[in-house]
């Protein structure tokens, strides 16, 4: 799973960051009793469960100890996905179904799992009291038991492999459903944000399971087999040592993509006040109109740096015809068109995603009937996130001062926009901004704040 900035998610990046800050701050408010009320109903249910339920099994304490320690050393073998962590622990959890007697299993797997958590903060990987918490997880355990426990707790072979089936699918579910849960009550995550990084790890449990079961199948035959599996644990933790690596660099990359954009925007509003804070505005008219057309994430992230940047050619430009206080001579506007040129060659030697957002840029002057520069491009040709800068563009400079007339009222800026639509702008972009523009926002307060701004800007 190799991970670079250019395939990484930006949800699923920013969940991954954010889940690692939680990782090692305290527990505390809506977080704290959140967890705390799914910990205490785990604890009563699983208590209960173990007390009612009867089991035709028996297993030495010893064995069940055993497996606790063993499903805690796979428990530290951590694969990140957005929000928490995939864990290979179906490697031992599917033994443990056709081993342990079903009513101890939710115990069990809470023990492991708070053992665990104790060793991951003595190893300064979280914090004590957020460990403490970490039983509250065995929760999907509950729903395998359950079954197991209902089909008479099967042995291994083609009626125990039907059950095991049948559990997995309940245990996704669970899993999935008290994840869901956990996140909501603890941090107000909606459950649409967990869809992909739990798709990821029900598909490592999924690929895991065969093998388990085939270990549990070999070890009702030969006691001892289930040890076999040690050195498949030891590459795991190998490739998600490797895997953390990766997205440490990821992360790392990102931020300093992300800082270089930002300096090279406060580069731009050093050399020109206007035209700094004229991108500001724009990234905010453009992610909001990006939204509303349903951008994926990562072309958000694109429109929020193109918008920020797609002036950024302007440095490159003398001084003398960015602020000329008249309309501009025709040597004046040959000048001035080079600057979308100009930005994507100078992001183009920054490189990577700024090499992208650089090519986005140079067409941010194109327009839909083709009469736009410097490619001639037309209608769809045209990238859909410099058709949306390109609008916001027009839009933000309107409504501002400019040294040669006053801002436009904003009725005027929008009537302007329908007369251009289907000339110089996608009518998509310019019914998106319109929708925006016509609702009360922070962005649209600071459209009315006064600024040093252009009509059509170059």
């Amino acid at each position: 799973m190799a991970a670079t900035v250019e395939h990484l998610d930006p949800l699923l990046e920013e969940q991954l960051a954010n889940a690692r800050i939680r990782r090692f701050s305290d527990v505390r408010g809506r977080e704290a009793f959140g967890r705390s009320a799914v910990l205490g109903l785990y604890l009563v249910t699983a208590i209960t469960f173990a007390v009612s339920v009867r089991s035709s099994r028996h297993a030495a304490l010893w064995v069940e100890i055993a497996y606790a320690v063993a499903y805690a050393g796979l428990s530290l073998v951590e694969f990140e996905v957005g929000n928490g962590v995939a864990l290979p622990t179906e490697l031992v959890l599917v033994p443990m179904l056709f081993v342990l007697p079903a009513a101890h299993l939710p115990l069990v797997v809470g023990a492991a799992l708070l053992l665990a958590g104790l060793v991951g903060a003595a190893r300064g990987q979280t914090t004590p009291g957020r460990a403490l918490l970490y039983p509250a997880n065995a929760f999907f355990v509950l729903g395998p038991a359950a079954v197991f426990a209902a089909a008479g707790e099967p042995s291994p072979g083609w009626r125990g492999g039907a059950v095991l089936i049948f559990a997995i699918a309940v245990q996704f579910a669970s899993d999935f459903g008290t994840s869901a849960s956990v996140e909501w009550l603890a941090l107000g995550v909606s459950p649409r944000h967990l869809v992909r990084p739990m798709a990821l790890a029900f598909t490592i449990d999924a690929l895991i399971a065969p093998v388990a079961y085939v270990i549990a199948v070999a070890n009702a035959a030969q006691p001892g087999v289930v040890l076999l599996p040690l050195p498949l644990v030891g590459l795991l933790a190998l490739y998600a040592r490797e895997r953390r690596q990766k997205l440490d660099f990821t992360l790392e990359l990102s931020s300093a993509y992300r800082g270089t954009a930002f300096l090279l925007g406060d580069v731009v509003e050093a050399d020109d006040a206007y035209t700094g804070e004229h991108s500001h505005q724009v990234v905010e008219l453009a992610v909001a109109v990006g939204r509303r057309m349903g951008l994926s994430p990562r072309d958000l992230r694109l429109t929020e740096f193109v918008a920020l940047l797609h002036d950024v050619g302007k440095i490159r430009i003398p001084s003398s015809i960015i602020n000329k206080p008249g309309p501009l001579d025709p040597a004046e506007w040959k000048v001035i068109k080079t600057h979308t040129i100009e930005g994507e060659r100078l992001l183009r030697r920054v490189g990577g995603l700024l090499a992208e957002v650089g090519t986005t840029i140079r067409s941010c002057h194109e327009r839909w009937d083709g009469d736009g520069y410097p490619d001639g491009l037309a209608g769809e040709d045209i990238p859909l996130i410099a058709r949306i800068v390109s609008c916001c563009d027009a839009y933000s400079a309107m409504t501002t001062d400019r040294p040669y007339r006053r801002a436009l009222p904003a009725e005027t800026a929008q009537a302007e926009l329908v007369a251009n639509r289907g000339r110089q702008f996608d009518p998509a972009v310019v019914d998106a901004l319109l929708a925006n523009a016509c609702r009360p926002s922070p962005v649209s307060d600071r459209m009315n704040q006064p600024r040093i701004g252009g009509l059509f800007p170059a």
